[in-house]
């Protein structure tokens, strides 16, 4: 997934507006403008979209989670310059302070069936051999889900997305 997807999708699911994701960043480390933030949230299509780089979700993330949980005393967690599913899926869990049966059971409002192994295989670390990459798709289907979670009055919209990821996943396999 883009990074400005899940930025886009985080801000929708939550409800942030600027003001909040502007704080959100600068309590993750960088002092973003309004109008960054709302280059970031375009479309790829409009002429003033940016790119978000990996730093920069890492930022907003780490903030996410001073957001939701409060700031943790000492020192703040550093940004990652590169990110992977497995690191956003765990920011995510950190954040909402989520256990593998509530993110299992997100996965399941999104119609995607996981296993509790497989899960666990997403938050080991990458040398073990039970390690495994967090494919775009749980990591869609897990903001479907969260989306469905917190936003109930979208379930209609997510149903259309489902079926139309579905068929795009079967293709794939």
């Amino acid at each position: 997934m883009q990074n400005n997807d899940i930025l886009r999708r985080i801000r929708y699911i939550f409800d942030l507006n600027d003001d909040t994701m502007m704080k959100t960043f600068a309590s993750g480390g960088i002092e973003a403008t309004r109008a960054q933030v709302s280059a970031w949230l375009k479309r790829e299509e409009d002429p003033d979209f940016i790119s978000l780089y990996d730093k920069h979700l890492a930022t907003f993330l780490n903030g996410f989670i001073n957001y939701k949980r409060g700031k943790r005393e000492g020192p703040q967690a550093k940004a990652e310059k590169t990110l992977n599913n497995n690191l956003i899926l765990r920011k995510i869990k950190i954040a909402l302070n989520l256990k593998d049966d509530d993110i299992l059971a997100m996965l399941k409002l999104a119609d995607f069936r996981l296993s509790k192994h497989e899960l666990s295989a997403f938050f080991r670390k990458p040398g073990q051999s039970q390690y495994r990459l967090c494919l775009d798709q749980v990591l869609r289907r897990f903001l479907q889900g969260l989306q469905l979670h917190y936003r109930k009055e979208d379930k209609a919209i997510i149903e259309k997305e489902i079926l139309r990821d579905k068929k795009t996943d079967s293709k794939k396999w």
